[in-house]
């Protein structure tokens, strides 16, 4: 971002690897490792996301949430969403020796940067880079840390082992990371000169973090937060979260429990919003697997795009 934003028009036109970050020797994090994401994978997230969208129902509707009518606006015009998307600029990073992956808006950038907090599967998770790309899309700066240091669940490991799996992943060492990686940006930001206005959102696992992360937020870099069915919310610490968080989830989610959403919605305070969808399980927005998926998939993305905009921009 520092390269700086204002050479993100001639970056479009020129087409070469463009660095974000600056690497001022006054950062008290130590410069990160920015390496260009293979073209194969970028065109693969590319492909998956338009694929998806194309297929999702249109006219979209209103929701019923915890605080009454929200409107949702979808923009249609396929056509300059994927302009805006050949125009995302994809690097690996590495923040005090943990990986993760920047994607950033060249085309529409709004100086304004997301963390997001991924699904057991981790950083990697195609689902995962699918979701940031599309992000990415709408203007912004998503950073995606590897919450779990080199060792996510998979799909191939026997059911039986994962609360084993799970205890190995120490809440206080994924804090600390989370950290990191956040002073890192609002460092970044800082030295480019723009917004210092942040945002976590997380999906899952990632989702249950979020409010942690808000929780422990003791110098207020972030502004909202965004909850795709978290799993194991602590509610206790809900209570210490200070800004307003949009949680999303469906009714028929067996890790998620929507009247648990509520209470902690309860404890956060009146700004924060509950929007369950009738029918849907666990993880429809970031991996639909119906047309129905697909259709309440496309609508809270519009409704999570909005809430960002409204307290980011």
């Amino acid at each position: 971002m520092a390269a700086s934003l204002a050479s993100l028009s001639s970056f479009a036109k020129a087409r070469t690897a463009w660095s974000p970050f600056n690497r001022h020797g006054s950062h008290r994090l130590p410069p990160p490792q920015l390496v260009p994401l293979a073209s194969s994978m970028e065109k693969y997230i590319r492909k998956s996301f338009l694929r998806r969208r194309r297929r999702c129902l249109k006219n979209i509707s209103a929701l019923e949430t915890s605080d009454g009518a929200v409107d949702v606006e979808v923009d249609d015009d396929d056509d300059d969403e994927e302009e805006a998307c050949e125009l995302v600029n994809g690097t690996e990073v590495s923040v005090d020796g943990v990986e993760g992956y920047l994607l950033t808006a060249v085309k529409n950038n709004n100086g304004t940067g997301l963390l997001l907090l991924s699904n057991v599967f981790g950083f990697q998770d195609s689902a995962t880079r699918d979701f940031a790309y599309r992000v990415a899309c709408n203007g912004y700066n998503v950073l995606v840390p590897d919450l779990f240091r080199g060792d996510p669940w998979s799909k191939n490991r026997p059911k039986s082992e994962y609360e084993e799996w799970r205890r190995k992943q120490d809440p206080e060492r994924i804090r600390q990371d989370t950290t990191s990686f956040t002073k890192w940006m609002v460092e970044e930001f800082a030295a480019a000169g723009i917004s210092k206005k942040l945002g976590v959102m997380g999906f899952c696992f990632g989702g249950g973090r979020v409010v942690d992360v808000l929780a422990t937020d003791e110098n207020d870099y972030f502004s909202t937060g965004v909850s795709f069915y978290g799993t194991r919310i602590d509610s206790a610490v809900a209570g210490d979260v200070k800004v307003p968080v949009l949680f999303i989830s469906g009714d028929r989610d067996p890790l998620c429990e929507v009247k648990g959403l509520y209470e902690i919605k309860e404890k956060i305070g009146e700004r924060s919003k509950v929007v369950v969808y009738e029918g849907r399980g666990h993880g429809f927005v970031h991996r639909p697997e119906t047309a129905e998926d697909d259709r309440d998939a496309e609508e809270a993305f519009a409704l999570m795009r909005n809430w960002l905009h409204h307290h980011l921009i």
